[in-house]
């Protein structure tokens, strides 16, 4: 029952790896995803990875009807996945402990803002506000700038993500431990949180704020982005010995035997010498060449990416991360691939994504309702 991002991309992970994914979308304009960004034939092309391997149901869950009709699909179901404000769901009488009465091994995936309790539940909360409450927003920016996003809706993903990881949690326990389902509560500003590595303790411990820091990694050196001739680099020369290979690539010994630069503390405290050092040398190269020396140096090292490089990349299609994907609008478009890659049952793309209601008759079918109180529905506009 998810819309947009969170939710749909937790059902997008399942499907990929197996799950029959049925998609409840209003009728009319059905989830807003499909008129997000680029548009073809109609549809937005996001909308093609986003809602791959899923069927589609147009029910107009505000209907009394239409929540008897959810009440019968989720009876037979294994999960249940919202990204809907606290209280919409038991708004409509499908409340988690009355659809337990009915599917006791029912698994509810709840994804908000803020989570299901506390005194922020009942506030509107976008992924970009669980990333700057998550305290990932106050460190994207160059030092005295404004923060800045990461550039994609990594707050909503984090958070479908750890659904994912609740939902295969929740199923392994039900699995072995007596077959009884439980509510999943994931906030979008708790998945940020979450992955915020030492910002907390810091604090805690030191009373430390972490600041902005641009490109560098704060207490790590060293870490950056260095600009070339053509370009920028990225350099992660970090590790005691890749620092000294580093080094020595760009005619630097006397920095890598240099024993204050050993380790890593030694370095932060000189860090700006290093990047002065790192950055005079790629200056005067060309990114391929940089990234050739330092290759052959087993020192890591990357140039960034856009949309054409992913698509030209050798590797990248290698590793089966771009797929050719029919829609169902009669064209073809390059997507993303699976991942994780699982050696014994690896995922897969068994179809395109649905157009709004395709498969509404034949879910309802299934369900047990018959044409004629299908097509009652529809004339009510129940369904679509």
């Amino acid at each position: 029952m998810g819309q947009l991002i969170a939710g749909p991309f937790a059902g997008k992970t399942l499907g990929e790896f197996g799950a029959e994914v049925v998609k409840i979308e209003p009728p009319g304009a059905g989830d807003p995803l499909r008129a997000w960004r680029l548009i073809k034939d109609g549809t937005s092309v996001w909308w093609q990875v986003q809602s791959r391997n899923k069927r589609s149901v147009a029910l107009d869950l505000r209907q009394s009807e239409a929540q008897d009709i959810a009440r019968r699909l989720i009876a037979d179901a294994d999960v249940l996945i919202e990204n809907f404000r606290p209280g919409t769901l038991e708004a409509w009488g499908l409340a988690p402990e009355e659809l337990h009465r009915a599917n006791p091994g029912l698994i509810v995936l709840r994804i908000s803002g803020y989570g299901q309790t506390g005194p922020y539940r009942d506030l509107p909360g976008f992924g970009v506000i669980g990333e700057a409450m998550g305290g990932l927003r106050h460190l994207t920016a160059e030092p005295g700038r404004v923060p800045v996003r990461v550039g994609v809706s990594i707050g909503d993903t984090l958070a479908a993500l750890h659904g994912v990881i609740g939902v295969l949690a929740a199923l392994h326990h039900r699995t072995a431990n007596g077959g009884q389902g439980q509510v999943i509560d994931v906030a979008l500003h708790e998945a940020v949180f979450n992955v915020m590595e030492s910002l907390v303790p810091e604090y805690s411990a030191f009373g430390a704020v972490r600041e902005p820091a641009g490109s560098a990694l704060p207490g790590i050196a060293p870490s950056n982005a260095y600009r070339c001739a053509d370009g920028w680099v990225l350099v992660a020369g970090n590790g005691d010995s890749i620092f000294r290979r580093l080094m020595d690539a760009i005619g630097r010994s006397d920095l890598g035997a240099d024993p204050a630069l050993a380790g890593n503390a030694g370095r932060v405290a000189r860090v700006e010498e290093i990047d002065a050092a790192i950055g005079a040398w790629t200056a005067a190269r060309g990114v391929a060449e940089v990234l050739d020396v330092l290759g052959a140096a087993r020192v890591p090292a990357g140039r960034i990416y856009t949309a054409r490089d992913i698509h030209e990349d050798p590797h990248y299609r290698a590793r089966g991360m771009l797929l050719q994907q029919e829609t169902r609008d009669g064209y073809t478009v390059e997507v993303p691939g699976i991942c994780p890659k699982l050696s014994a049952t690896p995922g897969t793309v068994r179809s395109s994504a649905p157009r709004l209601g395709d498969d509404t008759d034949a879910v309802l079918a299934e369900a047990g309702l018959t044409a004629q109180q299908i097509a009652l529905l529809r004339g009510k506009g129940v369904i679509a």
